[in-house]
């Protein structure tokens, strides 16, 4: 199912979208149930996707929410993080979570990544901890899983709250264990380009019932609560999930090794065609990984390329009508951080990276001959910006 996406060079629609959901005849029939039902709000559907996805990631409870931002913020609520309070993290990712720190009235701290795997290295985060440190936000990079039992170490070490932002990962596999396993919360997210896409919604997994409990109060109240004992003990986020996305993700979730499947083989084309581009790294699998499923294609530009040639590049395929975009725009260096002190320099691996990362479409739909065509472009481009061979 297709939606149109403008090129940004020609204004024409793009032939070749980032994503393109992989919805069937039954997601729309579990919709359509919903919309002849009599709640569209938060219901018993939301309460199935909890359990059912709680326990895909080997965990206790599940909470269904708005979205991976609002989880955050309500898992750093409820366990009482606030000012004054410091949280280290990475700029690289998805910057909505960094966002959730501020929101809370904390202090975020970011720390360098692995140049490999793009996720928070465990002894750059340690250097980061002070005596107002009370939480660590790892992430599962595009779907490459952290190094979690470092992770796991410090956190335990300093006695912090382990967060573990799976919002890109579903299904990835580390040898110590699935995603979502790992913190004392992991967030998971339903947008776009995400393998369950419905557009919004996450949920967040956790084996602690007295923060489980804390969370949903947090999230909303329902009409049951109005007369509740306990319905002025916090101010909720009014952050549920509908039936109507509790619904398509439950779907989804039904049959994710399918999902999952499908969009491994488009994987495996593009890894067969990047084999001959010179001056590319391809996604890189670390030794300890069992299993990546990747949120997007990102491919990585050899250092002789520069972000102004990245940009080029980036422009040759929005003129050829891809879809391909900038992967991560660094958290610390967006407005936001700067007006905190941060700044370019800050954090090399993290800047080095983000410069030179470009994300290709990545979907079940993309055929052999758009996964070539794409490749070729991109290695023209990469000629035409001037750029030689990578030294990594």
């Amino acid at each position: 199912m297709s939606g149109e996406v403008v090129s940004i060079a020609t204004g024409e629609p793009l032939q070749i979208p980032l994503c393109d959901p992989d919805l069937t005849q039954e997601d729309l029939a579990a919709i359509n149930a919903v919309l002849c039902g009599d709640k569209l709000g938060d219901g018993p559907i939301a309460e199935r996707l909890e359990r059912a996805f709680a326990a895909h990631c080997g965990r206790a409870k599940g909470i269904a929410v708005s979205n991976a931002a609002i989880g955050l913020l309500i898992a750093l609520t409820a366990k009482g993080i606030g000012p004054g309070d410091e949280v280290i993290l990475s700029a690289h990712g998805f910057r909505e979570l960094g966002h959730a720190v501020l929101r809370c009235g904390a202090t975020p701290v970011f720390a360098d990544i692995d140049y490999w795997s793009g996720c928070l290295a465990a002894d750059k985060a340690a250097a980061k901890v002070t005596d107002k440190t009370r939480a660590i936000i790892a992430g599962n990079t595009a779907g490459h899983p952290a190094d979690w039992p470092a992770l796991r170490e410090l956190a335990d070490a300093h006695g912090l709250f382990l967060v573990e932002d799976s919002s890109e990962a579903i299904g990835s596999r580390h040898k110590a264990g699935i995603v979502g396993s790992f913190g004392d919360v992991a967030i998971f997210d339903f947008a776009q380009p995400g393998v369950i896409c419905c557009g919004e919604g996450g949920v967040i997994v956790t084996d602690d019932a007295t923060l489980a409990a804390a969370m949903r109060r947090l999230r909303s109240r329902s009409l049951a609560d109005r007369a509740s004992v306990s319905a002025g003990v916090d101010a909720p986020f009014g952050a549920a999930m509908g039936e109507v996305i509790a619904a398509l993700a439950f779907s989804q979730l039904a049959r994710l090794d399918v999902l999952l499947e499908r969009r491994r083989g488009v994987q495996a084309m593009y890894d067969g065609f990047m084999q001959s581009f010179e001056g590319i790294k391809p996604p890189y699998i670390a030794p300890e990984v069992e299993e990546v499923h990747w949120f997007l294609y990102v491919v990585h530009l050899g250092t002789r390329f520069s972000k102004s040639s990245r940009d080029a590049i980036l422009e040759d395929m929005h003129t050829e009508a891809i879809e391909a975009h900038a992967y991560s725009s660094p958290l610390h260096l967006q407005r936001a951080y700067r007006e905190r002190g941060w700044k370019k320099g800050d954090l090399f691996v993290t800047e080095k990276v983000a410069d030179r990362a470009v994300a290709l479409p990545f979907h079940a739909h993309l055929t052999p001959e758009q996964v070539a065509f794409m490749v070729a472009r991109m290695k023209d481009a990469s000629i035409n910006s001037g750029a030689g061979a990578a030294i990594y």
